[in-house]
Parts: C-alpha cells; sequence; structure tokens
C-alpha cells in the first residue's frame, strides 16, 4: 500500500487538518486519521467499524459488490476447484503457493501433530455429557497453552510456527473429540495415513467395534467446506483474535478467543439456524406461507441462509459448495428428503422471486454447508466447531501478521460517552 498524493480536508471550530489518503492493492482509497485525536483532539464514530480498517493485510481480499474472494490473490473457486485445504493453509501462512517439496514437507509436519496429549483425555471428561461442542472447544484450545507451554512465547518465530502447526494440526482432532463427547462414544485417535478431510470424517464417525470407511466424495466436499471457510478478511472472530492478540496474548489463548466469537449465531452458527428454519418449514407445501412472513417486515421471521452482510450479488463461495451438496445429496441418494426438498423449491424462489432478487436474498455458503454436513450425518451443534476448525489457518495467518507488524498498538477502540456528567459522591443516610 503507498501513500496517496491526493488528501482529505476536514474542517471544524475554525480549524482545518489535511488527511494524507492511502490506495490499497484493491478496493477503495483509505483516509489515514491516525493523527486526527493527537491533532485536533477528536474521534470518529463509526459502530461497528464498517468504515474503518483496522489494519494493514495482504493476506485475503472481498469485493462484495463483485462477489470476489481472494487468498493472497487467487480466486476462491480456482483454490476450491483445483488445491486443497493444506495446500491453501500453505497459501495463507506463508503467501505463496508451495513446491511440491514444500507441500510433501509442510503436510508431514501437520499429520505428525495431529495427536493430542493424553491427558487432554481427562479434560475432556470434565465437562457435562450435554455440553455444546463449541463449549467444549472453547475451553480445551483454551488449556492448550497448558498442554503445551513450551510454544507460547510469541516473541520466538520458531514457537510461533510450532504454535501454528499444532492448531491447524490438532483442531480436527479436539473437535471430532468434542463430538464424540457430546454423544457418548469412546474417542477415535487419527491415523497418520489419510489425508487431513477424511483423517476428521473417520475420527467423527469411526467406532472401536467397526471401522469407517471414508468415501472420497465426501472427503472431498469436506476438503471444500474447509478451504471455502479458511478466511473471510477482518471478520467479528478475525478481529477478536487480532484484537487479543495485540495484548500479547499466547497463540491459543487468541485462538480460543476467536472460536468464541464465531459461537455467535450471527456468524459461524448461521449454518447451523438455517437448517433449523428448513427443518421448522418443514414440507414444501409450507413454503408459502413462510415466504409470506419473510417479506412481512413486520413479522420476526427472517430467512436464514441467504444474502450476505459484504457480498451485494451473490457470494463466490455458494456456487462451488452447491455443486458440492449435489454431489453428496447424489451419493447418499436423499433427494426426496423432505428438508432437501424445501432447501431446493427455496433455493429456486430465492433466484426467480422478485422480491429474493432486488433485496440481494440469494443462497449463501452457509446455506449449502449446512445441508451437506446434516447430509453426511453430522448434528447441528458440529456445524460451528467444523467452521472453527476450518477458519484456524486463517486466525493464525492474520495473527502472525499482526505479530510481524511494526505499526501494531494494543487494540484500544475509543467511545462516545453518553452517560452521566461529573458528579459528587452523596452519603448514603442523605439520599
Amino acid at each position: 500500500m503507498a501513500e496517496n498524493k491526493k488528501t482529505a480536508t476536514l474542517s471544524f471550530d475554525g480549524k482545518t487538518f489535511e488527511l494524507p489518503m492511502m490506495s490499497p492493492v484493491l478496493g477503495p482509497d483509505v483516509i489515514d486519521i491516525r493523527r486526527l485525536y493527537a491533532d485536533g483532539d477528536i474521534f470518529t464514530f463509526d459502530p461497528g467499524f464498517t468504515s474503518t480498517a483496522s489494519c494493514e493485510s495482504d493476506i485475503t481480499f472481498i469485493d462484495g459488490e463483485k462477489g470476489e474472494l481472494l487468498y493472497r490473490g487467487y480466486p476462491i473457486d480456482q483454490l476450491a476447484e483445483k488445491s486443497h485445504y493444506l495446500e491453501v493453509c500453505y497459501l495463507l501462512l506463508y503467501g505463496e503457493l508451495p513446491s511440491a517439496d514444500e507441500l510433501d514437507d509442510f503436510e508431514s509436519r501437520v499429520t505428525n501433530h495431529t495427536m493430542v496429549h493424553e491427558q487432554m483425555h481427562n479434560f475432556f471428561r470434565g465437562f457435562r455429557r450435554d455440553a455444546h461442542p463449541m463449549a467444549t472447544m472453547v475451553g480445551v484450545v483454551g488449556a492448550m497453552s497448558a498442554f503445551y507451554h513450551d510454544s507460547t512465547d510469541i516473541n520466538d518465530p520458531y514457537q510461533r510456527e510450532v504454535a501454528s502447526i499444532r492448531m491447524i494440526a490438532k483442531l480436527p482432532t479436539i473437535a471430532a473429540m468434542a463430538y464424540k463427547y457430546s454423544i457418548g462414544q469412546p474417542f477415535v485417535y487419527p491415523r497418520n495415513d489419510l489425508d487431513y478431510a477424511s483423517n476428521f470424517l473417520r475420527m467423527c464417525f469411526a467406532v472401536p467395534a467397526e471401522d469407517y470407511e471414508v468415501n472420497p466424495i465426501l472427503s472431498r466436499a469436506m476438503d471444500r467446506i474447509f478451504t471455502l471457510h479458511a478466511d473471510h478478511e477482518q471478520n467479528a472472530s478475525t478481529s477478536t483474535v487480532r484484537l487479543a492478540g495485540s495484548s500479547g496474548a499466547n497463540p491459543f489463548a487468541c485462538i480460543a478467543a476467536g472460536i468464541a466469537c464465531l459461537w455467535g449465531p450471527a456468524h459461524g452458527g448461521a449454518n447451523e439456524a438455517a437448517l433449523s428454519m428448513l427443518r421448522e418449514i418443514g414440507t414444501v407445501d409450507n413454503i408459502p406461507e413462510y415466504v409470506r412472513r419473510a417479506k412481512d417486515k413486520d413479522d420476526p421471521f427472517r430467512l436464514m441462509g441467504f444474502g450476505h452482510r459484504v457480498y451485494k450479488n451473490f457470494d463466490p463461495r455458494a456456487k462451488v459448495m452447491k455443486e458440492s451438496a449435489d454431489e453428496v445429496l447424489g451419493l447418499l441418494g436423499i433427494e426426496n428428503n423432505p428438508t432437501l426438498q424445501v432447501a431446493k423449491e427455496l433455493e429456486r424462489i430465492a433466484l426467480e422471486d422478485e422480491y429474493f432478487v432486488s433485496k440481494k436474498l440469494y443462497p449463501n455458503v452457509d446455506f449449502y454447508s449446512g445441508i451437506i454436513l446434516d447430509a453426511m450425518g453430522f448434528s447441528t451443534s458440529m456445524f460451528t466447531p467444523i467452521f472453527a476448525l476450518s477458519r484456524t489457518v486463517g486466525w493464525i495467518a492474520q495473527w502472525k501478521e499482526m505479530i510481524g507488524d511494526p505499526t501494531q498498538k494494543i487494540g484500544r477502540p475509543r467511545q462516545l460517552y453518553i452517560g452521566a456528567a461529573n458528579r459528587d459522591y452523596i452519603d448514603v443516610e442523605s439520599r
């Protein structure tokens, strides 16, 4: 990013300030307001930070108007079609696609770290059996710093690297363990002869009485889910990881903070909410009533899995996810499933109905991913943990970038105070 020759002029109270402008590689120009408080004694007000760039980054770019998502400059649809998750992990972490030897080395390092410390099994058993898997993951990932305290020094590049590999490798194992614990089944250890997605599916669905043969179509679909969710610029959970990291917190604590933020239904819980909505509708015959309710501004009902805050025309991830959905459902032979029928009819309406088209309420990635995960046999409570393990590499890449940024300061948003002015304390007897 280079400083723009243009400046923005701000005038108030008889004073004028020339604010420098900066030009990114992609996206709109940015007004640099870093000196605004020091020079002008004023703040800006931007709830949700929707018009504020909080950092410089060269990892991910989103163009919401074009429906474009780039990882290190590569379009997401190309990566989802031609690459695979661990190669995408390498790209996000190191900035370039790996050579064959680099990829072999990286995959070997990840594979050899998939097991977790055996004492972590006891930690799991401290949770209630009916604990939500996300609650378990927040606790277990946060506790990794107690089990792997030899990789918590953020000032040591080697320890940062070890912590990064450990989390990418172990999050599928931890997520699978959280799932097994929630359904009362024994933990299944990882196998180093399986690829990343296949290993995760086996850890979730194998039992001691019989092994689980991973179907390559299901494995490919899971790998695409991982890839499509690997990073998404400065969203709420990524910003949370960066904010936690700005204090110097260890990497495991930062990722646990990201998982906690992702748990929110407005963020990572959207695919779970979308599937719950499809089940609430029940049958195709009920769709007209729910569509009517969705169009009624006075009705609290909202269609989940449609539209997106950032993408204004379409979600570039949704097309790839729809292809996977068609493959998975065709393989499993459940095209006549009532929930699927509701989904297909809603999809048709969203793409043709003038109301939905004008409001840009198109099916998004959460709409299709929920259908795929349900078809695979996952309970809805596992949808967000799968999102979390997918996003871990993005969080780590963003965290590492922040650590290496010489301009980085501890995050400290300002506020527009609207409370009481200065008051004197009154003794309780006089109140």
